[in-house]
């Protein structure tokens, strides 16, 4: 038994509310149970309770045992003062308020609803499962399913908009050096992700704004913060776009001493560093103002026709410096552009959106959802228990549920640990 269950069996009135009494034998009727409180101080802050004849208004606090209240300290803590009711699963000790009032307490054991109780020790057996539920997911209501899913998904969005407002403010509240940092880091993909973010962080953004006109030069910018241009390579293109980078650290004082070094190591030839920088090179250089284009995008063809960018001559016929293959364009794929939307671009424009007081969820979810789901071994594994992934918006979301609500065993915070619970 954990006390966050007792949290829930009050919250939703799991109990049998008739002929309830303290353990003093005074009536009590539940009006209101109160506003669940998550942070410190007592659990339900402004509940309202008929004991015996006399109405209170106040908090609720809940325990396992009623000695709890005094292992956990509330006797010491102003903040208890006002509580009006101890809610326990067992009374096993006379609490009382600094001026010597018992607090009455209100015993749970033998009231509470049978069947959800079962439900919860059946959901939590097991917790060497996968998830506490999986034996019980293909009975989940569809419309459960899917409202929680989208919730989870906007849950995520906000998750992802921290980390973008602490770059904002240390980009002093630059919208586009946000997001050619966030872009640099999707470009790198999982391998080189933090790579690149550390060399889009290397430089100010005001400089690459500078060279944006000047392709060579912006990769050379790129490329050479990456530590890409450092060693000696007989190859006309490597060679100029090493002077040039020479010239960029002389003149505006570069330093990419605390840069990761990109690896090549088991990736595809289109995912090699080079390739990818390239084209985030050729990106800026072709597009200027781009975060105030995508912010305005609102389709998934809208966003394909604006970013499927290529490369300059010399990467449509090199992998890496002085090896040439056949000529390609190698212009940014549709599947590319999908993990630039949902890793980058869906949540700045969700985190922008909101900092103008212009919050489109709705368009939102409409442009995630277009997006095919993805594949890995968590989808895989919720699929094969109950078919749940239509888009990105349901894949996204069952990496949340996963990581926040099934393995930190969060049953009674999630709508599923809900529906099973509540079953008959």
């Amino acid at each position: 038994m954990k006390e966050d269950f007792l949290h829930y069996i009050w919250k939703y009135k799991k109990f049998n509310t008739l002929n309830l009494k303290t353990n003093t034998e005074e009536t009590v009727e539940v009006l209101s149970v109160g506003d669940h409180n998550h942070n410190s101080g007592p659990d339900f802050f402004n509940a309202k309770v008929r004991i015996a004849d006399q109405l209170w208004a106040g908090n609720v606090e809940i325990h396992l045992r009623s000695s709890d209240w005094y292992s956990h300290k509330h006797q010491k803590d102003t903040s208890y003062d006002n509580v009006i009711l101890h809610v326990v699963w067992e009374h096993d000790a006379e609490v009382f308020r600094k001026n010597n009032e018992r607090i009455p307490v209100l015993e749970l054991r033998e009231v509470i609803d049978k069947g959800t109780l079962d439900n919860y020790h059946m959901l939590f057996a097991n917790m060497q499962r996968w998830i506490p539920c999986e034996n019980d997911l293909s009975v989940v209501d569809d419309f459960v399913w899917d409202h929680w899913l989208e919730r989870l998904y906007i849950e995520r969005l906000e998750q992802k908009s921290q980390p973008i407002l602490q770059l904002l403010e240390s980009s002093n509240n630059d919208w586009e050096a946000v997001l050619f940092k966030m872009m640099a880091k999707s470009f790198g993909l999982k391998v080189n992700g933090e790579a690149f973010f550390a060399m889009s962080r290397s430089f100010d953004f005001s400089l690459l704004r500078r060279l944006q006109q000047d392709l060579s030069q912006l990769e050379a910018l790129l490329l050479g913060q990456a530590g890409l241009l450092e060693n000696s390579v007989e190859d006309a293109y490597f060679q100029r776009l090493k002077k040039d980078y020479e010239y960029l650290v002389r003149k505006f004082h570069l330093a990419n001493a605390t840069v990761p070094v990109p690896q090549f190591f088991r990736l595809r030839p289109n995912n090699f560093p080079t390739i990818r920088l390239a084209q985030l090179a050729n990106l800026y250089h072709t597009k200027k103002g781009i975060f105030s284009t995508l912010m305005r995008l609102e389709s998934r063809k809208e966003f394909y026709d604006e970013l499927r960018t290529g490369v300059s001559e010399y990467w449509e016929r090199h992998y890496g410096f002085g090896i040439q293959s056949k000529k390609r364009a190698r212009s940014l794929s549709k599947d590319f552009i999908d993990l630039l939307l949902l890793n980058t671009i869906i949540p700045i424009k969700f985190c922008y959106m909101q900092q103008q007081g212009k919050s489109d969820v709705d368009g939102i979810l409409k442009l995630a959802q277009d997006i095919k789901p993805e594949d890995n071994a968590i989808v895989r594994k919720f699929n094969s228990l109950t078919k749940v992934t239509e888009s990105a918006v349901e894949t996204q979301a069952l990496l949340q549920l996963k990581s926040f609500y099934c393995e930190k065993h969060q049953c009674l915070r999630c709508a599923i640990g809900n529906e099973l619970l509540g079953r008959n």
